[in-house]
C-alpha cells in the first residue's frame, strides 16, 4: 500500500486559463476588486477571488493606490534592532501665550519607535542629541 494523491485526474468545470489571465490582467490594469472583476469576466465573485489568490495577487487593501504594488512592511527579529527616532524642535511662541505661559518653552520632544514591537517612547530633552 502506497500513498496516492487524492487530486482528481481531470476537472471538467475548471476555469479556463484564458479567463484566469483575463481576471489577472483586469486586476493589474484597473485595480478593482473581485466583485467588479467577476462582472467584467462573466464569472462568480468567489471564482474571481480564488483566481487572484491562486496567482498570488494581494488584496487591494495591501496595495499602494497609486502604483498598485504591494506595500512593503518589515518587522525586525529582535527588540532594539531597528529604532525610529524623531526629534521635533518646538516652534517659537509669541510672548504671553502657549508653552511660555506653562513653562514648557525649552526642550525638544524625542519620539522613539521600536521596529520589533509596537512599543514607543516619548521624552522631552533639552538637547537635540540623544
Amino acid at each position: 500500500m502506497t500513498d496516492r494523491s487524492s487530486r482528481p485526474h481531470h476537472s471538467p468545470n475548471r476555469t479556463s486559463t484564458d479567463v484566469e489571465a483575463l481576471v489577472v490582467a483586469l486586476r493589474r490594469e484597473h485595480k478593482i476588486g473581485p466583485v467588479r472583476l467577476a462582472v467584467r469576466a462573466g464569472i462568480a465573485p468567489s471564482t474571481a477571488h480564488a483566481i487572484l489568490r491562486h496567482h498570488g495577487v494581494p488584496v487591494l487593501a495591501a496595495c499602494d493606490r497609486a502604483t498598485g504594488e504591494p506595500v512593503r512592511r518589515y518587522e525586525r527579529q529582535h527588540p532594539g534592532e531597528l529604532v525610529h527616532v524623531d526629534v521635533k524642535k518646538l516652534g517659537r511662541i509669541p510672548d504671553g501665550g502657549g508653552h511660555q505661559v506653562l513653562g514648557r518653552a525649552e526642550g525638544r520632544p524625542h519620539t522613539g519607535i521600536n521596529g520589533h514591537t509596537p512599543a514607543s517612547r516619548a521624552t522631552n530633552l533639552p538637547e537635540q542629541h540623544i
